[in-house]
């Protein structure tokens, strides 16, 4: 799957390239909501003169609060289509090279049950996961090498918190805290969803593979036959179903206390006086962002869970490569 794409030379520029575009595209797309947060604690507390002091500010200023944000909100749509175009095709380049490879040796893997589908589903729903994934975990890293400098700073003006009393940069060990809780314990609630997402895709290739049979051979594909495998497919469905409604419980009901996390946190502060409505706004949005960033594995399990399962079924299929003898020459992948 990576030999395949990082470690040959005919897709080493594509590779590595690539990536280094996608890193930079994305630290740039980060920078660029930093400066939507400073914005954010400027307008803000202007808003807070202009209702507090009628006739403080003019509409010329009010407006050019907007027409910043305007600027910078601009430029980050064209960055993020730009980057989100880019890499649906390096993402593609991968695929094609995993296609490349296991056609070289198609010759030992054609009579592997489900080899087709392996080649050409499990290969794009790789890529699939990996693009959506990849995305989103390079931008949970680079958002929090961004943001929780700031948060650090803005916590300096925070010097009470609920349940931890007086703690120095209290909101950074607050997000930490809260973003680990959750994945430990979405971790153990979703215990069994991997195997059960792998044993998934066995009963669908054994359903699919029986009917694709019966298309050719009038012996295959019996009503009694296709009704036991779809029993099989329907059981283990509705077994994941059930385990993915208490996980989702656990998961909603998480992120959803989560909103209220950063104003429980800062409820002395703000009852007190002790910060402007800019600022809040500032703080909030910055242990948001470094909250989510925490809530990687928390927002993604599901899709990681899909992730281990499609690379289960592929790590497997190339461990034939090396111990199937070859019942016909091996192709050589076009170029």
């Amino acid at each position: 799957m990576f030999r395949s794409f990082f470690l040959t030379r005919e897709w080493a520029v594509w590779a590595w390239v690539g990536m280094a575009l996608i890193v930079g595209g994305t630290w740039y797309q980060v920078q660029l909501d930093v400066q939507i947060n400073e914005w954010f604690g400027g307008f803000y507390d202007t808003v807070q003169k202009a209702l507090s002091e009628p006739g403080s500010i003019t509409i010329e200023e009010f407006y050019g609060f907007l027409a910043t944000f305007g600027r910078i909100a601009g430029i980050y749509v064209v960055i993020a289509v730009m980057l989100g175009f880019f890499t649906k095709h390096w993402v593609f380049r991968w695929r094609q090279a995993m296609n490349n490879f296991y056609m070289s040796h198609w010759g030992r893997l054609r009579h592997i049950e489900g080899a087709s589908q392996r080649v050409q589903e499990d290969t794009k729903r790789f890529a699939n996961i990996m693009e959506t994934l990849g995305s989103n975990l390079l931008d949970s890293v680079m958002t929090l090498a961004a943001f929780l400098p700031i948060l650090w700073g803005l916590s300096k003006q925070i010097k009470v918190v609920p349940f931890f009393g007086e703690v120095e940069h209290a909101l950074v060990y607050v997000a930490i805290i809260f973003a680990l809780f959750g994945t430990a314990v979405l971790a153990v609630v979703g215990l069994k969803l991997p195997g059960l997402e792998f044993n998934n895709q066995k009963v669908e290739a054994a359903y699919r593979k029986e009917l694709v049979y019966g298309e050719d051979h009038e012996d295959r594909a019996a009503p009694p036959t296709v009704w036991e495998l779809f029993q099989n497919v329907r059981r283990n469905y509705f077994r994941l179903f059930f385990h993915y409604m208490y996980f989702d419980v656990a998961k909603w009901s998480y992120l959803q206390f989560g909103v209220l996390v950063p104003y429980i946190a800062l409820a002395p502060t703000i009852v007190a006086g002790g910060i402007t409505l800019g600022v809040m706004q500032q703080i909030v949005r910055a242990f948001g962002r470094v909250e989510s960033s925490f809530q990687f594995l928390v927002r993604s399990w599901g899709i990681i869970v899909e992730l281990i399962s499609v690379y289960k079924r592929l790590r497997a299929f190339e461990a034939q490569i090396g111990t199937l003898p070859p019942e016909v020459p091996q192709l050589k992948a076009p170029e």
